[in-house]
């Protein structure tokens, strides 16, 4: 058995992973590089194994920087078997589509030819198998695969590949339970090997009952004076969350009447494949639909689809809160806004997900005085705030937590998708508290095991 690391190896983005057991070449992951002065050069690059040669394709959830290169892989010769859950097939079909789109934009900014194009999309599709949770896949050769749980977002699934009389565990991305939408993370017991992110390795999270009294607080608080609260959010499980959560704000008459906008296309359209999955939630959200709630809608909220009706928002008069993509501020129509109400002191930017470094939200998030919008100075007078909570990343308790549960049989731990400093506290604490080889690779690393 043989592992290589060629992406998000002590950084967080670009995963790609390529397991060699039996006589299987198996990638986990296939991520765009974001956010850092590098990234799109090495988005560039031609793949360090030739992509005709892999036999499978393992996706652990929908987001870019796990799937933002696939039509690269397959332009290049990949013609193997994807394989993900149902809720994920949907959801990466829908982001890619949303990437080919920025990615012209980029490219055509910068004089190049893009990576991939929306054209590309079809044929990438046209290879996933969706699978379902728990059950076993004989990828031949005597390797199997099973799927679990990871409770990042719907359909986020951590992978067991057992081979060669050994079992590898590649997390994906953890969530951070209990969730309002979502089942809580399943956990594993018996690997030998595991390869683990750490996003929040060096952090903790404030308690989760707690991140709704501050979104209710923050709320009251732009109500007070008359501002704009601006909420850079995921597309996938972040909006959605913050549905759920206004909902039950607004409902049990916590919030003042205020006008909330959800200026994102993607999330609009990943709203409604949510719906379409309910039996991926938890207990109670499931039981709320069953006696006819509809989470994602409530007085006061407006979706804007199309370019003309996100431009109404600028007419609608303060306070309102506008939930808008990207959630690092890497493109999409937040970066507008932020042109707009970064500059009114009355206004309050809100950070509720991790933002890479390099990234326009970073700097925002870091408190810079003034920072560049489609090549425009921009004065940052508005409130800073983040909740940490809001999150989909188990923290460093989650994930040192989910390695104790499997601690009795690990030979070896790696850990990966974390800026450098956040994968070595990571593994420095698994070696000091249980003893077990802990270790953070570098870009390239081959290991054998």
């Amino acid at each position: 058995m043989k592992l290589h690391f060629y992406g998000a190896a002590r950084s967080v983005t670009g995963a790609n992973y390529l397991l060699e057991i039996g006589d299987k070449k198996i990638l986990v992951d296939c991520g765009m590089f974001q956010g850092s002065l590098f990234a799109d050069e090495k988005n560039y690059e031609p793949f360090p194994y030739n992509p005709k040669k892999i036999d499978y394709l393992f996706i652990t959830h929908a987001h870019i920087d796990h799937i933002g290169r696939i039509p690269k892989l397959i332009k290049e010769g990949f013609g193997g078997k994807i394989i993900c859950t149902p809720p994920t097939r949907d959801l990466s079909e829908l982001s890619l589509i949303d990437s080919a789109h920025l990615i012209a934009q980029e490219a055509k900014i910068h004089g190049r030819q893009p990576i991939y194009e929306e054209s590309d999309v079809a044929p990438s599709m046209s290879l996933f198998q969706p699978a379902e949770y728990g059950r076993e896949l004989n990828l031949g050769g005597g390797v199997t695969a099973i799927l679990r749980d990871a409770g990042h977002i719907l359909g986020s699934s951590i992978f067991e590949f057992h081979g060669e009389g050994k079992k590898i565990v590649f997390t994906g991305d953890l969530g951070n339970p209990p969730t309002p939408l979502l089942k809580s993370t399943e956990y594993v017991n018996d690997a030998d090997y595991l390869v683990i992110e750490s996003a929040y390795g060096n952090r903790f999270h404030e308690r989760k009952e707690e991140r709704k009294n501050i979104l209710e607080d923050t709320i009251e608080d732009v109500v007070s004076v008359g501002g704009v609260l601006m909420i850079p959010a995921f597309a996938m499980e972040r909006t959605q969350e913050l549905l759920y959560e206004l909902n039950e704000l607004v409902e049990n008459h916590r919030i003042p009447k205020i006008q909330i906008f959800i200026d994102s296309p993607l999330a609009i359209k990943a709203t409604e494949i949510y719906k379409k999955y309910p039996e991926y939630y938890n207990k109670e959200a499931a039981y709320l639909i069953e006696s006819g709630d509809d989470l994602f809608r409530f007085p006061g909220l407006k979706f804007t689809q199309t370019k003309e009706e996100s431009k109404t928002i600028n007419d609608a008069p303060p306070p309102k809160v506008i939930i808008a993509g990207s959630g690092m501020s890497q493109g999409g129509r937040i970066m507008h806004h932020e042109i707009r109400y970064l500059p009114d002191p009355k206004s309050i930017f809100l950070v509720i997900g991790y933002q890479v470094p390099g990234s326009l939200g970073r700097r925002i998030l870091e408190k810079s005085k003034e920072v560049k919008i489609f090549d425009q100075p921009v004065a940052v007078r508005a409130q800073i705030r983040a909740i940490g909570a809001y999150s989909a990343h188990a923290d460093q308790d989650g994930l040192f937590y989910f390695v104790m549960q499997t601690r009795k049989t690990l030979k070896k731990v790696f850990v990966v998708q974390g800026e450098e400093d956040a994968s070595l506290a990571l593994a420095q604490r698994i070696r000091d508290h249980l003893g077990i080889d802990a270790s953070a690779p570098m870009l390239y690393d081959i290991v054998e095991l």
